[in-house]
């Protein structure tokens, strides 16, 4: 990159200044970027996973009014054990023998006593049993705290989608200052190139010094150092950014980001800190305090009755006989009401109540830290602001001082060390506006993850 482009592209913010701030609406790669992430992140993925589960578990709550049929069914068969006698020749053939005299007939026979087994032999019971909740408070309790659970998980993807905005800003902003550094050094040892053949020209013509080239060659091996570890930056820079997106290590990154025009918003004097309720992590310890104080409403109905219905059709028989003898139905109504728990419930309720001012506590010092970060941050982005206008000034100076010193250098009015002081000088000015516009870009990242003024659209819920 010439010198020339290096420092157009360092003050190019003020140039643009000038020309309004309708371009700003324009998308930039970055926002093409934080789009794919929303859907290739893998964390995003694994909260939608989440989010999804939660949304069935309030599914499964809702179907807990229906009714819930099954099929039972079972075989006996035994012998051996206890028996009971039945004497019944003994009590009645002697009435029955009586009869046959009296009546002139046999029509009443012999009886023999019995011995009857207490294990039924080739014993089926099968049946359809349908049952319906009638009298159930936790049912309803327990649809409220699947909604709300619901609800968490959808904030908490949507704080996790804004983190992932800011850590993608800040990546990208990196790899853009990892390349714009290389520029500077490359554009530091052309002009350190330069200046050894300028000395390599004067010292062929009898008016330099070897001293001279021998330090311009050591400038440029400095220099070839640093171009060694700014390329590493860049390399990991794009190794991170690529990983937040679930892409491959080595994929392309594209750097087509017009930065002048991303610094128009953040070059004047920035407002204060928006609303913080927009904040899910307050939204989350609001829900949270909300699922404790239905927890507490549902632990104090302990004492109203439980009343299920049930309905059973189905037949049995021994020897695995079907007829009309064997089918049945039978209804009844089970009610459950809790005489003694040793405390149980009451303890409950006392749990709850102390979950409930938890979370009322943790609500409010949330608030206050959110607040002290928001405030944080903005300060933050006005001193990086500041910094910057400072650094483009110097960076004026700088250019200014290095064109005369080259000219007084060429007329032999300044020595080759001044040259050299005056070109580390600018260098030192180009990456102090280069870091100083991106320090702004990073600041305004963390501001708006403070603020919540990203524009996050999470799943909806069906609470109802």
């Amino acid at each position: 990159m010439k010198y020339s482009l290096v420092t157009r592209a360092l003050a190019g913010g003020w140039l643009i200044l000038a020309t309004g701030f309708g371009a700003i609406s324009q998308e930039q790669a970055i926002d093409r970027y934080i789009r794919i992430a929303m859907d290739s992140n893998i964390v995003v993925q694994q909260k939608h996973i989440s989010l999804d589960k939660a949304l069935l578990s309030l599914k499964t709550a809702k179907s807990l009014y229906a009714p819930s049929v099954s099929f039972l069914a079972g075989y006996q068969s035994g012998d051996g054990g206890r028996n009971i006698s039945l004497p019944l020749g003994d009590l009645l053939n002697n009435a029955y023998a009586t009869l046959n005299q009296l009546t002139g007939s046999q029509q009443f026979p012999h009886l023999e006593n019995q011995s009857v087994n207490f294990f039924p032999r080739d014993f089926y019971d099968a049946k359809i049993r349908t049952t319906l909740p009638i009298i159930n408070p936790d049912i309803g309790y327990g649809k409220q705290i699947s909604a709300y659970q619901a609800q968490l998980q959808e904030y908490e993807l949507a704080a996790y989608k804004r983190e992932l905005v800011k850590e993608i800003r800040i990546a990208y902003y990196n790899h853009l200052q990892a390349l714009h550094t290389v520029a500077i050094h490359e554009s530091a040892r052309q002009l350190a190139l330069e200046g050894k053949r300028v000395n390599e020209r004067l010292l062929e013509r009898g008016k330099g010094l070897p001293a001279y080239v021998l330090r311009s060659e050591s400038e440029i091996a400095v220099i070839d150092s640093r171009l060694t570890q700014v390329n590493q930056e860049v390399e990991n820079s794009r190794l991170y950014f690529n990983m937040l997106l679930n892409r491959t290590a080595d994929a392309a990154i594209d750097t087509s980001f017009d930065e002048d025009r991303a610094m128009l918003a953040y070059l004047p004097e920035m407002p204060g800190a928006t609303d913080m309720e927009k904040r899910e992590e307050l939204q989350s310890l609001s829900t949270l305090t909300l699922i404790n104080e239905t927890v507490l409403k549902m632990n104090k109905g302990f004492r109203i009755p439980r009343l299920n219905g049930f309905l059973d059709l189905g037949a049995q028989s021994e020897g695995l006989k079907y007829n009309r003898q064997s089918r049945y139905y039978m209804a009844g109504l089970q009610m459950e009401i809790p005489l003694f728990s040793a405390n149980r419930n009451i303890n409950k309720i006392r749990e709850s109540e102390l979950n409930i001012r938890d979370a009322r506590l943790g609500l409010e010092r949330l608030s206050k830290q959110l607040a002290l970060s928001s405030r944080v941050a903005q300060n933050n982005l006005n001193t990086a602001r500041k910094n910057y206008q400072s650094s483009l000034a110097q960076l004026r100076s700088a250019e200014a001082y290095q064109r005369l010193i080259e000219r007084g250098y060429q007329a032999g009015t300044h020595t080759y060390i001044e040259t050299v002081d005056a070109r580390n000088q600018l260098t030192a000015a180009r990456l102090a506006a280069t870091l100083g516009k991106f320090q702004v870009l990073q600041a305004a990242a963390v501001l708006e993850r403070e603020t919540a003024s990203y524009s996050i659209n999470p799943k909806n819920t069906d609470n109802e």
